[in-house]
């Protein structure tokens, strides 16, 4: 039998304009699962002259980036290896040289795509890894180009590759490595000048959603989360990374916090390429996608993965990984639901409640996979260390906190920026009382129950004969009452007839 027969290994390289990838994967569970991730910062478009042709110098850094790839490759079947080349590549008049000695290296041939198609497969590895069923706009800053894209569910309606990029960028406007003003005015003047031929199609089509997936957009939220604010990006966000950015003289004196020396040489120019996206397209927000082009490789080989509810399929993934008892965490997940509908009339929460509340209540027994005493802490600590396909990185630590405090003790959400902090604790109670409303695990036995509830106020009524009959769910119940209550929560439990 093939080594690899049950769960083949997958390789998807990306030889951009700024940096080479290399993701290597496998399906698990009906999940994708890393198994390594190699990056090399190659910079090859900083190898073009103004003939257009690659330097030998970084046709070399490209070949020997190549030579360490090769060795992860030989023991995955040709057909489970995709390679692509993107702008730098589309650009350079002698990429045929670069080529051939690249095939030869890699033993596979590397594809050169257009940037419509380079647009199309960032999309899908946008629509395979971010939640949400809304019209989005994608945007895509690379070494050589930036990708825009509109689409909704897997179908892209509108497909852009401008030749605009965080390394083409830093070459032309931060030549002299000085962060001025003028030099900041004229990357982002010239990138508003490269998107206005599409300003007028995009605006028309619209979108209600927008994310950014690339590195300048990573690095961008890893600063914001260092500094103290949430995760969504904004033109003031932006406007006060530049403001910081300036404060120093030269692009090697660039200290920002939060910022890896690693990402600082390209950071001005991809901050100003965003902040001309931004002010031309009129964008209110933007999240962090959870991938991007080699996402889409990889899941454009697996078409099995192909999917219309991504965090449904990550759900469904993670519980079948950890052996969850999904027939309960289905009853629970009903109980909760229905607190719930008794409550969103007065409590108006955040449309991303609802879907967080059910994450929770389907993962909330992944802690005692390890053991049931810490159940809660060993669910924190899975959840934020596990990739989680369709949830951003706010949402995931929200639901480790939900899961660290969804039984027994319990204490204050700390702070977080996935829902407001009144609306992560309103679902953090309902999360408490259907575990317990549920905890027979036989649904035939759950009670019928009413709550109601008056702005913080809940007030749960059960049948008096079902408590008496079960007077350990009676006391679980009077016990959390006395828990929420303390909290500041009002919780009191009644019986009817």
């Amino acid at each position: 039998m093939e080594r690899n027969s049950i769960s083949p290994l997958y390789a998807a390289i990306d030889l951009g304009s700024n940096s080479f990838h290399m993701w290597i994967v496998r399906e698990v569970a009906g999940s994708v699962q890393t198994l390594a991730k190699i990056k090399r910062k190659v910079r090859l478009a900083a190898g073009l002259n103004s003939q257009n042709e690659l330097s030998e110098e970084a046709m070399q850094r490209g070949w020997d980036c190549l030579s360490l790839f090769a060795e992860r490759l030989q023991d995955i079947p040709a057909e489970r290896v995709r390679i692509v080349g993107t702008a730098a590549l589309r650009t350079a008049v002698n990429a045929d040289i670069f080529l051939s000695k690249a095939k030869d290296i890699l033993g596979s041939k590397v594809d050169v795509i257009p940037g419509e198609e380079e647009a199309r497969i960032i999309y899908q590895g946008v629509a395979h890894t971010s939640g949400g069923s809304d019209k989005r706009l994608v945007v895509d800053i690379g070494g050589a180009s930036t990708e825009v894209i509109i689409g909704e569910g897997f179908d892209a309606s509108a497909l852009t590759s401008l030749k605009i990029g965080c390394v083409t960028w830093l070459e032309r406007y931060f030549k002299d490595r000085y962060l001025t003003a003028e030099n900041f005015d004229a990357a982002i003047n010239a990138a508003k000048n490269a998107i206005e031929p599409i300003v007028e199609q995009y605006t028309q089509l619209g979108w209600e959603t927008c994310v950014g997936a690339s590195g300048t957009v990573q690095a961008l939220q890893e600063i914001m989360l260092a500094q103290g604010m949430d995760e969504i990006i904004t033109l003031p966000k932006l406007k006060r990374m530049q403001r910081q950015a300036m404060q120093y003289e030269r692009l090697e004196d660039l200290d920002i916090e939060g910022l890896t020396l690693e990402r600082a040489l390209v950071f001005p120019s991809g901050l100003s390429i965003l902040i001309a996206v931004f002010e031309s397209l009129n964008i209110e927000s933007m999240t962090l996608a959870g991938g991007a082009l080699r996402e889409g490789m990889v899941y454009e080989m697996m078409s099995k993965m192909r999917h219309h509810d991504v965090r449904e399929r990550t759900l469904t993934s993670v519980q079948e990984r950890f052996q969850l008892d999904t027939s309960h965490a289905s009853a629970v997940t009903n109980t909760a639901m229905a607190l719930l509908s008794r409550c969103n009339e007065e409590w108006q929460l955040e449309p991303q409640a609802q879907y967080l509340l059910h994450a929770s209540v389907c993962l909330h027994e992944i802690g005692t996979s390890i053991e049931f005493k810490k159940s809660g802490e060993h669910a924190a600590y899975l959840i934020n260390h596990i990739d989680l396909p369709g949830f951003t990185r706010a949402q995931k630590h929200l639901i480790a906190e939900l899961l660290r405090r969804f039984r027994e003790q319990l204490t204050s959400l700390p702070e977080q920026h996935a829902l407001s902090a009144q609306s992560a604790a309103r679902i953090l109670r309902l999360l408490r009382l259907a575990v317990i409303l549920c905890h027979r695990r036989d649904h035939n036995q759950q009670p019928p129950f009413s709550l109601s509830v008056a702005e913080n106020k809940l007030v749960l009524t059960l049948p008096a004969a079902w408590l008496l009959a079960n007077p350990l769910s009676c006391a679980e119940l009077q016990q959390e009452a006395t828990r929420q209550t303390d909290m500041g929560w009002p919780l009191v439990l009644e019986e009817s007839e």
